[in-house]
């Protein structure tokens, strides 16, 4: 577990990081990608949310147990989720959605290589 002192994002990406393959990279909008090899996992923008793209029943599925909503610039694509960051109870969901990705990433492409 990462100490609580650090920042939301910081927590996310420690954890995240800690995954084989896991590597990070800053986009030309200001958010932190978080990858699996080539394929983005999710992103962060601060440590206010993170966003998400999975395939739609899973999008619907999430959506329906309010673990995300809509993504802001594409309200209306299935696929594209959000999910704002405001405590503790968040960030660890947040770290168990990019472990969803990574898990579908590495089952159906294999453990990415450095």
């Amino acid at each position: 577990m990462v100490p609580m002192s650090t920042s939301p994002s910081e927590r996310i990406v420690a954890a995240a990081s800690a995954w084989p393959g896991v590597t990070t990279a800053h986009g030309s909008r200001g958010e932190l990608s978080i990858r699996a090899g080539k394929r983005e996992i999710g992103h962060l923008h601060g440590d206010s949310a993170a966003h998400f793209g999975f395939p739609k029943d899973v999008s619907r599925v999430l959506r329906a147990q309010g673990r995300v909503g809509p993504h802001p610039a594409f309200p209306d694509h299935q696929g594209w989720a959000a999910r704002r960051i405001a405590g503790d109870e968040d960030v660890e969901d947040v770290i168990a959605l990019l472990r969803l990705n990574y898990d579908r990433v590495i089952e159906r492409y294999g453990l990415p290589t450095p």
